[in-house]
Order: structure tokens, then sequence, then C-alpha cells
């Protein structure tokens, strides 16, 4: 994620993916350019293949947002050795609901939505598919965070207006008289 600058609009922009130019070898006389990216980042079948696709784009998006979820970097080796690479730290934690908060940001301290990081975490997730296959498109992906916008979302709290009683009595309440429903704590598998 350190490859992502924001600028004063808060609109993000990519810096130094690593386009690598391969000089001729041999008897060759052409100049190849691939991406060499970063390690952590590329999607399994890039190691084997060295093609990318939208399904790989998807894979990587998937590594950034769990980087942001966790507050940790791809790659670290200040960790303990099982540690090191994060995706592979979060693969059995993805497993389970209840190792869910193991992989929140240390430094929220515990205040955000449960529901909201229980989503954003499956969202993670299935972009971190190994089989490409199996990923969600981009489009999927899109829909699934602007769910996400609404969960994370605090209810707002009601203006004096709309506590006051209203002039004609309606047996219905009104979205800003009805209570949000409660988030379960203890959520399990």
């Amino acid at each position: 994620a350190s490859n992502i600058l924001l600028d004063g609009c808060f609109r993000a922009h990519l810096s130094d993916f690593g386009l690598a130019k391969v000089g001729p070898v041999g008897d060759k006389t052409h100049v190849s350019t691939r991406v060499m990216g970063t390690y952590g980042y590329c999607a399994p079948e890039y190691a084997l293949t060295g093609k990318l696709t939208t399904m790989s784009d998807v894979y990587s998006f998937g590594v950034v947002f769990l980087e942001i979820i966790t507050g940790r970097r791809v790659i670290d080796t200040s960790r303990p050795r099982d540690e090191h690479n994060l995706v592979q730290w979060a693969a059995p934690r993805f497993k389970s609901k209840k190792r869910f908060r193991e992989m929140a940001d240390p430094l929220l301290r515990g205040a955000y939505p449960t529901k909201g990081l229980y989503q954003a975490l499956a969202i993670s997730a299935m972009c971190l598919q190994e089989d490409a296959t199996m990923r969600p498109s981009i489009a999927d992906v899109v829909m699934a965070l602007d769910y996400l916008t609404g969960v994370a979302k605090p209810s707002p709290t009601p203006t004096p207006q709309q506590q006051s009683p209203s002039p004609s009595p309606s047996p219905t309440p009104t979205p800003q008289q009805q209570s949000p429903p409660k988030e379960e704590d203890d959520a399990t598998d």
C-alpha cells in the first residue's frame, strides 16, 4: 500500500509499479517490457504464467484491502516468521468468524462496527482466492464495497425535530424513527 498516494482531494494514484525492460538476449533484437510487480501483491497465476488479467487485479486489490483492514504490511520481516506474509497469515483466520477480530487493525482498539469488519474481510477473502475463476468480478467487488459503506456508517443521531412527536400520529414509524438493528458481537461460524 506504500505505492498508493493520495492527492489533495483524497483521490488515489499508483506509483512505481515496476515496469522492467529486459534487453535483447542472444540473437534477439527486440526489447521486452514485463510487469514485475511487488512480491506479495501478485496473484499466484501470474507467478506461473507471467500474464496479468483482470482477475490478477482483483487479487492485488484484495491484498491492498487486507493491508488497510489489518494495518499490516504485505511483507513484514520484523514480525515472527509465520507472520511475514500477510496473505498466508490471514488465510487460516478467514476460515473462522471467531478469529476475524484478530485481523482488525489494533490501532482501532475495537472501535469499529463488527458487521463492517466481517463484510470487509469477506470481500478481501473473496478477492484472494487462489483459483482466479473463483474470484469476484471487479463489478461485484464495487457492489460489495457499496454495501459495506452502508453497513459501516454509524446511524445518524436524531435531530430535535425528529425526536419530537409528529403532528399527526402514524401507526408505522418512519425510517428515521426506527431503531437500528442490533449487531451480534459473538458471531458463530
